[in-house]
């Protein structure tokens, strides 16, 4: 069975951690957040298995009903916003083998390769590596810090500004940084990467706006190793009506880089690796519904499933009101 920890609210504001183990889930008596039973595992050398496994039980809870009541936050957060970092890697999924070779054969006949063609080649060749070595780096970007990290249910906002808010459906690794500056991955969960896809075609040096955006996480963390090989679907319903739905891979079978190479190029610069920080760090995907030409629009709702998570990354979509031409002006004191 798949072990994954949730952060539950109460109706009074009351925190608590559940551990669910197949479908059955209890909440872990005496533990408010996961950060609380990451610490107590990484201060006794133990694992957060065996952790969650040592907790006394508490009452039963039904996760459907909590999930549709929207009882759940997000599995991971930080008492400080500014102590969880929101960063991510591309170009890391293999796709479908049509793809490939599609990519393939235009990167052959292209007289010029494109810099993200480049990247993914090189990673396809060189993002594996074997053990005690470096393998090639990937693309990485930077999100946000907590603030932006959306809970289960809640909207994934765009910005007034923005050109397009689209849904990357993704696995997020989620990691502690220990007292003596060891990360410390903690398990996965769904994620929901969200970013604008117009602003990004429009030039790839533009991929630093289109990414500081919100992103979302599924209810649950899946603690331990996860499977190499995860299969789900991703899907956008608009007034209820499923508009567009494509399975999507992921996990290490389905990827060019392994995830310990994608860690190593993230944790390798020390800024990362602050005493008490929580990084989630999303994988990557190969399957977007903009490359199928879709726009979203708001109201839209984006779900994410995927097996061995018991529930979906379901959030609406929202923009916020105001008027984009306006110039933002700073005060000279």
């Amino acid at each position: 069975m798949s072990l994954r920890l949730l952060q539950h609210r109460a109706s009074d504001g009351t925190r608590s951690v559940i551990l669910a183990n197949g479908a059955a889930a209890h909440v872990l008596e005496g533990v408010a957040r996961t950060t609380d039973l990451a610490r107590r595992a990484i201060a006794a050398g133990t694992s957060l298995v065996q952790e969650a496994r040592a907790c006394p039980v508490g009452p039963s809870i039904d996760l459907a009903a909590e999930f549709e009541a929207g009882r759940f936050l997000a599995p991971i957060d930080h008492e400080d916003p500014a102590h969880l970092a929101l960063t991510g890697t591309g170009l890391t999924h293999l796709g479908s083998a049509e793809g490939r070779d599609k990519m393939h054969r235009e990167a052959a006949a292209a007289a010029h390769q494109t810099d993200s063609m480049r990247m993914f080649l090189e990673g396809l060749e060189g993002g594996k590596p074997s053990d005690g070595r470096v393998g090639q780096q990937p693309e990485w970007f930077y999100k946000g810090d907590g603030s932006q990290l959306v809970g289960p249910g809640e909207p994934l906002e765009m910005p007034a500004f923005a050109q397009d808010g689209g849904e990357e459906p993704e696995l997020a690794g989620i990691y502690l940084i220990g007292p003596d500056g060891t990360p410390f991955r903690l398990g996965f969960a769904l994620a929901n990467e969200f970013s604008d896809h117009v602003t990004e075609r429009h030039n790839y040096l533009w991929l630093a706006h289109s990414k500081l955006r919100r992103a979302a996480l599924g209810p649950e963390l899946l603690i331990g190793e996860a499977p190499t090989d995860i299969r789900g679907t991703s899907r956008i319903l608009r007034d209820g009506v499923v508009q567009w739905e494509k399975p999507f891979l992921t996990g290490e079978d389905n990827m060019s880089h392994s995830l310990a190479n994608l860690e190593h190029h993230h944790f390798k610069y020390e800024l990362f690796r602050r005493p008490g920080d929580v990084h989630v760090h999303f994988f990557g995907t190969a399957t977007l519904s903009f490359s199928d030409a879709v726009r979203t629009q708001v109201g839209d709702v984006f779900e994410i499933e995927a097996a061995p998570f018991a529930l979906p990354c379901r959030n609406p979509l929202t923009q916020t009101a105001g008027d984009a031409s306006a110039p933002l002006k700073v005060q000279v004191l």
